[in-house]
């Protein structure tokens, strides 16, 4: 004997919405903000091989691609938390003491508070990269878990795997699956419009810094930690409005690390570059996401704070995704 219980089509699209809800809720809540972001550009890129290659030669190239950038990450860890100290104990004093001359207080009366407050950033530093450090083991396993769901949706992106011919088409199963299904392609479609244009604007900018770096090398002013500028110049990048500033920072430091004049020249180009930033921004990321600064600073702030940097990359694709949903919720007539 069986029952059969008629479920209105809207009542199962309300509750696919419900469940994206609850997804990106535990998303924040249990800070799984990298593994999620390593699935949304392990697919990205994964999907795309797929488009070139055949599905085996794509999960070999894929898994290659994946151990690369991993070494490479692991060699700019490395190198960070070399330069991080030895920047901070160049640069500063050079700061103080061109401050100095030119009759600019600064908070500092002698060499021996100097010395006590480079100390301390040090120390600062050093600590968070140790915390980062004893959790990385932690990320790590969920990143190898990230790109085994990633190979995963690549091969087998369906629900459903036990459908059987003389099963319904109509049924709750299907059905909600199907549309969340749906919601998530959205979401993902979100994550390749944002994503996408932010990492082409980012490639830009890495490109034009790593030509800068040259440059100075072939004037005979090279500047040290060029692998460090380069990475931190790309995954700021990644980060809209605020990566810029983040990034330009590093290099200034650095540079003024070396002499003030090197520094005033790094200086000089990212002003060039940040104002060559603001037509790619009007060309490349207004013209696909069309959202307000406001409204992404005020994202961005939303989303460090539920997920650190994970969230603030998360924070603008979340914002387009609310809006292509909320596009799709037509107002009834007045009656």
């Amino acid at each position: 004997m069986s029952t059969n219980i008629d479920i209105e089509p809207h009542a199962i699209e309300r509750a696919s919405f419900i469940a994206m809800v609850a997804f990106m809720w535990s998303i924040f809540y249990f800070g799984l903000s990298t593994p999620f972001i390593t699935v949304l550009f392990g697919y990205l890129i994964i999907r795309a091989l797929g488009k070139r290659l055949s599905t085996s030669l794509a999960l070999v190239v894929f898994a290659i691609l994946a151990v690369i950038l991993f070494y490479l990450f692991i060699h700019f860890i490395g190198e960070a938390i070399r330069a991080l100290p030895e920047t901070a104990e160049r640069a500063i004093p050079v700061i103080v003491d061109f401050a100095n001359k030119k009759g600019i207080e600064v908070p500092f009366n002698d060499a021996l508070t100097l010395k006590s407050f480079l100390v301390e950033g040090v120390r600062s530093q050093i600590s968070y990269l140790a915390k980062f450090a004893q959790l990385f083991t932690k990320e790590f396993v969920y990143i190898i878990i990230s790109l085994v769901i990633t190979a995963g949706l690549f091969l087998q992106p369906q629900f459903d795997l036990d459908r059987s011919p003389q099963e319904s088409d109509q049924n709750t199963y299907r059905t909600f699956t199907s549309a969340l299904g749906a919601r998530f392609g959205s979401f993902f479609q979100s994550f390749h419009t944002v994503m996408g244009a932010q990492v082409l604007i980012s490639l830009i900018n890495t490109f034009f810094t790593g030509l800068f770096l040259i440059v100075l090398h072939f004037l005979g002013m090279p500047l040290p930690y060029s692998f460090v500028i380069v990475v931190v110049t790309f995954l700021c990048g990644l980060l809209p409005i605020i990566g810029n500033l983040i990034s330009n920072t590093v290099i200034f430091l650095i540079g003024v690390s070396q002499s003030i004049s090197i520094g005033i020249i790094a200086l000089s180009y990212l002003i060039v570059l940040h104002k060559f930033e603001y037509f790619l921004n009007s060309k490349i990321i207004g013209g696909k996401i069309k959202n307000p600064m406001w409204l992404t600073l005020l994202g961005l702030l939303v989303g460090e704070r539920l997920g650190g940097v994970p969230g603030m990359i998360l924070a603008p694709v979340v914002l387009h995704y609310c809006k292509i949903e909320a596009k799709k919720i037509p107002i009834a007539p007045n009656l």
